[in-house]
């Protein structure tokens, strides 16, 4: 027989990684979270429950329209906090236990919250609990290192919450000033007053307002001849879009001074030599994330004429120019076929000369045509 493999737990890499993307906002914090990067470095998987003295859990912040964070009564401890708990098999990711612990303990979707622009998927802060005893688990005193990450609503007003009774009681919205961690407090207010680096980040605001601004850009490029440019993506597990045409484009990172910063940054990790003009933004769009989120997009459309085999594809199998004619027959998000038409629509390409030849149309068996 084949063995099974396990379920998958957060890469200790991943982890590592949004630790120090955390202290290298709060140098000084170093310190007090050494036990944590000493616990990343054990032999012992950090996220596991049964790793002690301590371990990783994580917690959302998730923040409504008037700047308020949802807590819950946790049965276990009695503590009023904002959701959350230990990592299990098959979080793939912090982020995965986050999205499912919300949806465990109070019955919102993934679906229904977004990442924010300003924190995208780091932390807003990372606390140290001493946790007492649990006999009946046959747990010893112990710490939980917890991550906690910002999320906000994708729609204006609250979900419905449902919660688990056996895990959580007594849901409500508290200001900032009244979130119950005093470390979560201190980062909520800080950043609502000063940002949480002193740096001007634009048009991702402070991240705490609430507001589902977008968190990926993309290009939507046509020719002169009423064409469109699209990308047949690799056909790998959990990535976006596996094996089906796309647009170009990607996620905002943190050092992404705007949404143009970001596209342009992804094209040229893509497709280093293709340039664009006439760049403007075009639509913002919703898709749904690997993890279920909603998820933001900035379409920026431009003017792009020549022959994509020319052009160097750093990412997926292949770049191919298309009429919106043919754009039914391809493996396409529907979402996708209808930006194109919309855009079709409001744009007017010179008609091209009877019998003149399209520059980079190929089959999609990506054969050349014969020539005459």
């Amino acid at each position: 027989m084949t063995p099974v493999p396990a379920p998958a737990l957060p890469a200790r890499s991943d982890v590592r990684a949004l630790v120090e993307d955390y202290l290298a906002r709060h140098p000084a914090e170093r310190v007090p979270l050494r036990p944590l990067l000493t616990a990343l470095d054990a032999a012992a998987e950090p996220t596991s429950r049964a790793t002690l003295p301590g371990h990783v859990t994580c917690s959302a912040v998730v923040v409504d329209r008037n700047r308020r964070v949802l807590h819950v009564r946790h049965r276990a401890t009695g503590l009023v906090l904002p959701p959350g708990g230990h990592v299990e098999p098959g979080d793939r990711t912090l982020l995965a236990t986050v999205l499912r612990e919300v949806a465990e303990e109070t019955g919102i979707r993934p679906g229904a919250l977004c990442l924010t622009a300003r924190y995208l998927g780091t932390p807003i802060d990372i606390d140290v609990q001493e946790t007492a005893p649990d006999p009946l688990r046959g747990e010893s005193a112990h710490r939980h290192y917890d991550l906690r990450f910002v999320l906000c609503l994708a729609d204006d007003g609250p979900p419905p919450l449902t919660l688990d009774d056996a895990r959580a009681s007594h849901a409500q919205w508290r200001s900032f000033a009244d979130v119950t961690s005093p470390s979560l407090r201190a980062k909520l207010l800080a950043a609502e007053d000063d940002g949480i680096d002193g740096i001007d980040r634009g048009d991702a605001g402070d991240g705490l307002d609430g507001l589902p601004r977008p968190v990926n850009a993309s290009a939507l490029i046509h020719d002169n001849s009423g064409r469109y440019l699209l990308h047949l993506r690799d056909n790998y597990p959990h990535i976006w879009e596996p094996g089906a045409f796309a647009l170009l484009g990607g996620g905002r990172e943190p050092a992404d001074s705007s949404l143009e910063a970001t596209l342009l940054r992804e094209l040229g990790e893509e497709v280093p030599e293709l340039r664009l003009s006439d760049l403007t933004p075009f639509a913002v769009e919703r898709a749904t994330g690997v993890d279920g989120l909603c998820v933001p997009v900035q379409v920026f459309a431009g003017r792009w004429n020549g022959d994509p085999d020319t052009l160097t594809l750093n990412e997926g199998v292949l770049l191919r120019w298309f009429e919106p004619a043919m754009l039914h027959r391809l493996r396409l998000h529907p979402s996708t076929i209808a930006l194109v038409h919309r855009h079709a629509a409001r744009t007017d390409p010179p008609e091209r000369p009877a019998g003149q030849a399209l520059e980079g149309t190929q089959p999609l068996d990506g054969t050349r045509p014969r020539p005459a």
